[in-house]
């Protein structure tokens, strides 16, 4: 049975943490000092789980007043295009409502853009580099 959660105990940050590793540094080649950073310990971090296994991940902080910033979004290779993103997704935009957020703000790796965009986000930025991947800013409106 695949769900999300939030993080209630440091094992299961532990799992989202695992998640991110798997997909940013071994993956992509992310170094291990920029994927996991200062604001790990403020945000709420979501996890998708197979059974008991962790194969999702991602998080949300607040930025200020009514504002969200989603970020370390992923999937493990093996589970992708079963639209656990949109789960995710969901399952966070639904915590920035709760928390009254009223826009997410998120950088979205290029090739993840239309992904997004499907979500209801729009583009802010022209490409930029991050982590020496290319990224785009997006931005959505969400309801209360």
């Amino acid at each position: 049975m695949i769900h999300v959660k939030v993080a209630a105990s440091e094992q299961e940050r532990q799992d989202a943490f695992s998640v991110r590793k798997m997909v940013f540094v071994e993956e992509q080649g992310v170094p291990l000092t920029l994927e996991l950073d200062e604001h790990d310990d403020t945000a709420a971090h979501f996890i998708v789980y197979s059974a008991d296994r962790p194969i999702g991940a991602g998080r949300i902080r607040e930025i200020g007043e009514g504002f969200g910033k989603v970020e370390r979004v992923c999937v493990l290779q093996e589970f992708r295009g079963q639209h656990l993103g949109n789960l995710i997704m969901h399952s966070l935009e639904e915590h920035a409502a709760q928390t009254g957020m009223r826009k997410i703000l998120l950088n979205a790796q290029a090739y993840a853009v239309p992904f997004y965009e499907k979500l209801g986000y729009i583009v802010t930025s022209p490409e930029f580099m991050d982590a020496d991947i290319p990224h785009r800013a997006m931005e959505k409106v969400i309801s209360q």
